[in-house]
């Protein structure tokens, strides 16, 4: 059940949110009570950008409380905040602010892959610049999503250029990464930005990686094309004494993070990720079955 947050602060209805419902068949990864909010947080010539907030039941605008932005998938193309809600809620069940927000998208308008990362950027200088009026912490922000979403959110973190002229004046560097079957290398191939130019290189997260880069934990299928940028991401991150993990299911392709059982075994490793920075406390309420599927710990030895 839901209580709808009509406005920061004021008061608390029960009802089921519109932002809240999901696509038939969705599962739900908590049945315990969370409220919701809405914040536009970036005006486009194409429309407004929203960040659509899950916060815990007990939650009130003079907390501090860590805070996860979750980026859906989709090539930069396609895909909607929907895709991240089932974990939305289960963190704030576990007593962080968690939101999933919209970027702008080729199919609906028509933009580019540079646009997206200038929207991510705005995105979480938005929520660091308004963590008063979000119960949050500036200084535990954790980037997260999925696909082409968790490129963004390694991008907030390590991509240099696409800077939007009137961002927030607060750092779009998070403070964590949670990252499922990110692309993280585009070296060689060949992405068109807004202006036309191949852009591929500019928008690489692992080519920027240096010394002080947030703490990260990546998930990905060994069926995945793209496995390899993440051992190489980590291998990286390793020389440079960089905290990564980096988890594997076996066989299992791109996006499998969205399917049960994985759903909620990566949604419970990030959790213990997320406890062992001091995000959350105790252990997981997400239980699994039985006979759940374990991911492989491909990280060795690094974890300085």
């Amino acid at each position: 059940m839901y209580s709808r947050l009509i406005s920061l602060g004021l008061a608390l209805v029960v009802a089921a949110p519109a932002h809240g419902q999901q696509p038939k068949g969705t599962v739900k990864l908590t049945d315990a009570k969370v409220l919701t909010a809405d914040h536009v947080y970036k005006k486009t010539a194409e429309g407004e950008l929203t960040l659509h907030c899950f916060l815990p039941a007990d939650w009130k605008a003079t907390d501090k409380r860590p805070v996860i932005v979750f980026f859906f998938g989709g090539g930069w193309k396609n895909g909607a905040f929907t895709q991240f809600v089932p974990q939305a809620e289960y963190f704030a069940s576990r007593g962080i602010v968690a939101i999933s927000a919209d970027y702008r998208i080729e199919s609906k308008h028509k933009t580019k892959p540079d646009d997206a990362v200038e929207d991510a950027k705005t995105a979480i200088r938005w929520v660091r610049a308004n963590a008063a009026k979000l119960g949050t912490d500036p200084d535990k922000v954790i980037a997260s999503g999925g696909s082409a979403g968790a490129h963004l959110a390694a991008a907030t973190a390590l991509v240099e250029k696409f800077e939007a002229k009137d961002d927030p004046k607060a750092s779009c560097k998070p403070n964590a990464l949670v990252l499922f079957n990110p692309f993280l290398n585009g070296k060689g191939r060949a992405i068109a930005g807004s202006d036309g130019s191949n852009i591929a290189e500019a928008i690489s997260p692992t080519l920027f990686l240096k010394k002080g880069a947030p703490p990260c934990v990546i998930f990905f299928g060994t069926s995945d094309a793209m496995l390899d940028t993440g051992k190489e991401y980590v291998a990286k991150c390793k020389e440079l004494g960089v905290k990564a993990e980096l988890y594997t299911a076996a066989e299992q392709p791109h996006g499998f993070f969205n399917r049960e059982p994985w759903l909620g075994v990566t949604t419970r490793k990030a959790d213990e990720f997320l406890a062992g920075l001091g995000y959350l406390k105790g252990e997981p309420t997400l239980k699994l079955p039985a006979k759940a599927p374990e991911l492989k710990n491909e990280s060795g030895a690094n974890k300085p």
